[in-house]
C-alpha cells in the first residue's frame, strides 16, 4: 500500500468519525416555551431591574412553576466534583472522595428548601486534592487555589443578587477554607456551612495518610509489592468524605463548627450515611429560620468565635495549616486577625487532649471523634474550665 492509499484510508476513517449518524440531523428549530405567565404586578414591572426580571424568565425556562417564582431564593454553593450514576457508580471520576458525594448533600438541602416554600439555586466550584498532587508540580497550585476559589465563590454569590441566604457545602483542605472565606466575606447574609464529612477507615488496611508512604516504604524494603498494591487499593473505606485523619480537611470541619458556621455536631459525619444527610436537611431548615429572623453571619462569626476556633484547634492538635486559614476567615469578615502572640497564648492555656490520627497515642480515626461528640464534648470540657465563650450565637440555638 502506497502513501496515497494510506492517506485515502485515513481520510475515509476521519469522515466516518465526523459524519453524523442517521436521524441526528432532524433538528427542531422552535419550541412552545413554558406554559403560564410570570406573576408580574405593576410595581415589580416598574421598579425591578432588567436583570431581576430576566432572572424570572430564566427560572421559568428551566422548568420552575411560573406562579411560584416570587418565593424566597437561596443559593446552595458546593465543591462537587466528578459525576455519579444513580447507583453511585462513577461516570466520570472526581479528584478525591471529599467532593465525590457532596452532591447528595446539595440535593437533600435543596429539596428541603423547596418543601419549605423557597427556591433553591445550586452552583459549583470544585477543588483539587493535596494528596493527589503530592510530589508533582500540581502542589504549586494548592494554596493559591484557596484564594482563587474564594474569589470565584464570592462572585457566584454576588451574581445571584436575589439570594436571601447561603448554604456552603465543602469538605477538604482548600475547598472548605475557601468556602468559609467566601461566606464570611458575604457576612451581611445569613449563611451555614454543611461539612462533607469523612470516609470510613477500611476494615483491614491502612488509613489514607499512611498509604501515601507506600512508595518510600517499598523502596526501603519495608513493604512488599503485593502488600503495597492491596493497601493502596483499600485505604478509602467508603467512596465519599475527607480523609480519616485530622489533617487540614477534618480540622477545617471542626473549626467551622467551633466558629458557629455549622450546626452543632456537623463536622466529621460519615459520608453517605443517614446522619450525614440529616445534617443537610436540618441545615436547610436552620437557614430559613435565620433568614426569617434576619440573623446574618456577621452576628454569629465574631472575634469571640474566632478565639473559640483557636481553642478547639489547640485541643484537637489540629493541622497547622489552620494557622493560615483561621486568620484569613477572620479578615474576610472584617474581624481581628489572630497574631502569633494570640496563638501562643491559646496554645499555652489549652492542652491537646483529642486522640485522633495522626496524633496518638491510640490514633483513632476521625469517625470515632464524631461518635464521641467532637465539638459538643469539647464545649462541655471547656465550660468546666470557663474558657470557651459559650454565649456566641449558635445556628441551631435560634430556631
Amino acid at each position: 500500500m502506497n502513501n496515497e492509499d494510506t492517506a485515502v484510508q485515513q481520510l475515509a476513517s476521519l469522515m466516518e468519525l465526523v459524519t453524523p449518524g442517521d436521524g441526528v440531523l432532524d433538528v427542531q428549530t422552535k419550541a412552545p416555551g413554558p406554559e403560564g405567565s410570570l406573576p408580574l404586578p405593576d410595581e415589580i414591572l416598574r421598579t425591578w431591574s432588567s436583570g431581576d426580571l430576566f432572572g424570572l424568565t430564566q427560572n421559568a425556562g428551566m422548568g420552575w412553576d411560573p406562579q411560584d417564582l416570587l418565593r424566597p431564593q437561596y443559593l446552595v454553593l458546593s465543591t462537587q466534583g466528578g459525576m455519579r450514576a444513580e447507583d453511585g457508580s462513577p461516570i466520570a471520576l472526581g479528584y478525591h472522595t471529599g467532593h465525590w458525594e457532596v452532591g447528595l448533600l446539595v440535593q437533600a438541602a435543596a429539596q428541603t428548601i423547596k418543601e419549605l416554600g423557597g427556591i433553591p439555586f445550586a452552583a459549583y466550584c470544585s477543588d483539587p486534592c493535596d494528596g493527589r498532587s503530592q510530589g508533582t508540580t500540581g502542589m504549586f497550585d494548592s494554596l493559591p487555589y484557596r484564594n482563587d476559589a474564594a474569589v470565584v465563590m464570592r462572585r457566584l454569590i454576588r451574581s445571584l443578587p436575589t439570594r436571601q441566604g447561603l448554604l456552603g457545602v465543602a469538605t477538604c483542605d482548600k475547598g472548605l477554607p475557601a468556602m468559609m472565606l467566601a461566606l464570611n466575606g458575604q457576612n451581611e447574609l445569613p449563611g451555614i456551612i454543611i461539612p462533607g464529612g469523612v470516609t470510613l477507615p477500611p476494615e483491614e488496611s491502612e488509613d489514607a495518610g499512611a498509604v501515601q508512604t507506600i512508595s518510600a516504604r517499598y523502596v526501603h524494603g519495608e513493604i512488599t509489592l503485593e502488600d503495597a498494591s492491596v493497601v493502596g487499593c483499600r485505604a478509602c473505606g467508603t467512596p465519599g468524605g475527607g480523609c480519616q485523619f485530622l489533617g487540614t480537611a477534618a480540622t477545617s470541619q471542626v473549626v467551622a463548627e467551633a466558629m458557629g458556621m455549622t450546626l452543632p455536631h456537623a463536622a466529621l459525619a460519615p459520608s453517605g450515611q443517614a446522619i450525614w444527610i440529616d445534617n443537610a436537611i436540618r441545615s436547610a431548615h436552620a437557614l430559613t429560620h435565620l433568614v426569617e429572623r434576619k440573623l446574618r453571619l456577621k452576628d454569629i462569626v465574631t472575634d469571640a468565635s474566632i478565639r473559640n476556633a483557636m481553642a478547639v484547634h489547640a485541643a484537637c492538635g489540629g493541622s497547622t495549616n489552620l494557622l493560615l486559614h483561621i486568620p484569613a476567615v477572620a479578615h474576610a469578615g472584617g474581624l481581628k486577625r489572630p497574631t502569633v502572640d494570640d496563638w501562643s497564648d491559646v496554645n499555652r492555656q489549652v492542652p491537646r487532649f483529642v486522640d485522633v490520627l495522626p496524633n496518638g497515642p491510640a490514633n483513632h480515626p476521625t469517625v470515632q471523634f464524631f461518635l464521641a461528640g467532637e465539638f459538643l464534648k469539647l464545649c462541655y470540657i471547656f465550660a468546666k474550665w470557663a474558657y470557651l465563650t459559650l454565649l456566641f450565637l449558635q445556628l441551631a440555638g435560634r430556631h
